[in-house]
């Protein structure tokens, strides 16, 4: 009698163990396909801010990067008038994550490779201000009393303009040794960020593919503030 029960018992742990490997492997394939799909949803971010620096540089001495009338201008009103300038500048570094550039393959079970896009860069003038020691106040880098002392002919628009070109010039050269240098922190900002959302997601192992990029051009915006005082 006690091995007929032992063996209905035996019976019932296999046809048991049974059922619950073949509920696993049933939902096995369901649950990637879950976590496929969710980590796909990275794309509806769009643009992925991962990165931004803020940089405030003190110019009291012009260099090539302001070109001719940014330095003949800079030049006089650093040396005659006594001033210094405080330049202002951003540059947000994104990712464009509906790029067709944006993969994701997976490469396991859980596990996934996403191929990055090229970064984005953002550069944005936000502030361009000339500090007079002697009366120990900023005042707008285009003021009237200065431009009118500095060109005789008086200053027109097109003088105005050129002005603002010179000092895109200059921000786009410094801009771009900035990006070109601090690329490996990009990439870390970024490659934390995405970790984060994907494991959110059920990833459990996630590498990431940037290509080699080095950036020869940057689009060099003013701020609104900055171009109201021009």
């Amino acid at each position: 009698m006690n091995e007929f029960f032992i063996g209905i018992i035996v019976a019932l742990v296999v046809v048991g163990g049974l059922w619950f490997w073949l509920k696993l492997k049933r939902n096995k394939p369901a649950r990637e396909i879950s976590v496929f799909s969710s980590i796909e949803q990275l794309r509806a971010i769009g643009q992925l801010s991962v990165y931004k620096v803020l940089t405030k540089e003190i110019v009291t001495e012009t260099d090539h990067t302001w070109g001719e009338i940014g330095t003949r201008y800079l030049s006089w009103v650093l040396s005659k008038k006594k001033m210094a300038m405080i330049f202002e500048f951003a540059i947000d570094f994104r990712y464009n994550l509906q790029s067709p550039l944006f993969e994701i393959a997976e490469t396991g079970e859980s596990a996934y490779s996403i191929t990055m896009p090229p970064c984005d860069y953002e550069v944005n003038i936000r502030d361009i201000r000339f500090y007079d020691e002697q009366g120990a106040k900023l005042l707008p880098w285009l003021l009237p009393d200065l431009l009118n002392g500095f060109l005789s002919n008086g200053f027109s628009e097109e003088d105005k303009n050129k002005l603002v070109d010179a000092a895109k010039g200059h921000a786009e050269k410094q801009a771009l040794e900035l990006i070109n240098n601090i690329q490996s922190e990009v990439q870390k900002s970024a490659t934390s960020t995405l970790e984060s959302i994907s494991h959110a997601f059920g990833v459990e192992k996630i590498e990431f593919k940037f290509a080699t990029q080095t950036t020869s051009k940057v689009e060099v915006a003013v701020s609104e503030k900055l171009a109201a005082s021009a």
